[in-house]
């Protein structure tokens, strides 16, 4: 268990570490939030956890009705030109190291959903696919990427985390963080699966990495119970929610029936322990707090953009009850840990905020969103040799980018200085990646020093500045979605 103590710094108390398990700040002025390990009882707080090769642009069916299109003959993009040469960088600097390093697949442990993915049917034809997940593979992926900002070099270093990650990959399909939350695989796992999804890798549908996706998902399946509960040490909620994430994404983006009843199932636990007052805290039923809240809610939206899982009206209604207990402000636009005392530009105000986008509804042009967003833009990125906090960076980054503001351009790319954009959190997280040819740590990111970094390790911070780089494509606009009239298949 992690042992921890508390401080108060600046007028900030602090109760350490949003993610992989560890506690989440307690804010309660505008004081920046420093990553201080909490207090922990022992008798009463359980254990805590804590894109593939660019290819030619491919003439997928897509949305057809909000200009996201995966048949897109006007699509304006140089990326295509650039792929081989990425292919290529791929092949001298990564893919001499096998990226699938276990091709004998490990026996799966036998439990109520350990039925094997089939990575040997046919691939799944992409209209198939939830629509939300489209934007992951083909030309709305360039189209996305093009537009919000990603080039071809943060999809260079997308394929050199990715590979590094697939290394990572233990025998029996599980990822370990290298930090103080060891012991929880379950967590690390679907933490570790989530930046391959984004890719548009599927057991499925996947390019390079079938296999570590089939394993990685026969992983989480095979430590479910009945019920749905994730098994195994350090176990808390923010694994229930960090594993459902990733199953609730695979079946999205497969519809593989084998993976809707451990989703289902995996779903109904987290809405099951869902507390009175719309909260998760670390153990089943418990009241929690804006940080583990974070997971569900991620959770709860990707079962609800997969379609076929349920999710009940209920469940979601409770959540922003939650949250509008916790928001300050007369837009709501910051969040505390368990009550209204946060502040502007911190990790739980992020939190808040992208609940708020998910289930919510707040979009482009919603007040309290924006107002949101000023305040972030006050704690913006920086560069390197500087890491980031990626607990708030990851939150934030996708904040921003949904807001759909002016602020966007100079969050990913940095503000004009001297005609030039600098400084921002794309070229940030590119300049920070370890590529240090035949390094074991190469297409890597240094553990960030703050909560990820200290409970996750270079695992758990790998993941995250690669989910922050495929901030562009793993989601759809929510408010475009919203008008997708494509018929059902």
């Amino acid at each position: 268990m992690i042992r921890t103590i508390s401080l108060i710094v600046s007028g900030l108390v602090m109760i350490a570490g949003p993610g992989c398990g560890a506690r989440a700040p307690v804010e309660v002025t505008e004081a920046q939030p420093v990553a201080v390990p909490p207090k922990s009882d022992p008798t009463t707080e359980p254990a805590r956890p804590v894109a593939p090769p660019p290819r030619p642009v491919e003439a997928d069916p897509g949305l057809t009705d909000n200009g996201l299109t995966n048949i897109d003959a006007g699509l304006k993009s140089n990326l295509a030109k650039g792929r081989p040469e990425i292919d290529q960088i791929a092949e001298k600097t990564v893919d001499a190291i096998p990226v699938d390093p276990y091709p004998v697949e490990p026996p799966v442990v036998p439990g109520p959903f350990s039925k094997p993915v089939d990575v040997k049917s046919d691939k799944i034809p992409p209209e198939l696919a939830a629509p939300a997940f489209l934007g992951r593979t083909g030309a709305t992926k360039a189209k996305l990427l093009n537009e919000f900002g990603g080039n071809d070099e943060s999809e260079r270093v997308v394929v050199r985390g990715l590979a590094w990650l697939a290394r990572q990959q233990k025998k029996n399909g599980s990822w370990a963080f290298d930090g103080s939350s060891s012991d929880d695989t379950i967590a690390a796992t679907g933490m570790a699966l989530l930046p391959f999804l984004a890719a548009g890798e599927t057991p499925k549908t996947g390019k390079k990495y079938p296999q570590t996706l089939d394993r990685g998902l026969k992983y989480l399946i095979s430590n479910m119970n009945a019920d749905g509960k994730f098994s195994g040490k350090g176990i808390t909620m923010y694994s229930q929610g960090i594993a459902t994430l990733a199953l609730c994404e695979a079946y999205g983006m497969t519809k593989d029936k084998s993976l809707l009843k451990p989703a289902q199932a995996a779903v109904d636990f987290i809405v099951a322990n869902q507390a009175g007052d719309g909260s998760w805290g670390y153990a089943p039923g418990t009241a929690g707090d804006t940080s583990i809240v974070g997971w569900q809610v991620q959770a709860l939206k990707a079962a609800q953009l997969a379609k076929d899982i349920v999710v009940p009206d209920a469940a979601i209604k409770k959540a922003i009850g939650f949250l509008d207990k916790v928001a300050s402000g007369e837009k709501k636009a910051v969040y505390g840990y368990a009550g209204p005392n946060g502040a502007p530009g911190t990790a739980l105000t992020s939190v808040g905020l992208l609940c708020r986008y998910f289930i919510s509804k707040w979009g482009p042009g919603n007040a309290g969103l924006a107002e949101g967003v000023e305040g972030l833009m006050k704690r913006g990125p920086q560069k390197a040799p500087t890491k980031p906090d990626l607990y708030y960076y990851y939150y934030a980054t996708q904040v921003v980018r949904f807001n759909e503001g002016p602020e966007w351009k100079d969050w990913n790319e940095g503000p004009t200085r001297d005609g030039k954009r600098e400084g921002g959190m794309r070229d940030w997280l590119v300049n920070l990646q370890n590529k240090t040819e035949g390094s074991a740590s190469q297409g890597s990111w240094d553990p960030d020093g703050a909560t990820i970094g200290g409970s996750c390790g270079r695992v758990g911070t790998t993941a995250l500045s690669l989910l922050t780089l495929e901030v562009y494509y793993r989601h759809l606009p929510l408010n475009k979605l919203e008008t997708d009239k494509r018929p059902k298949p």
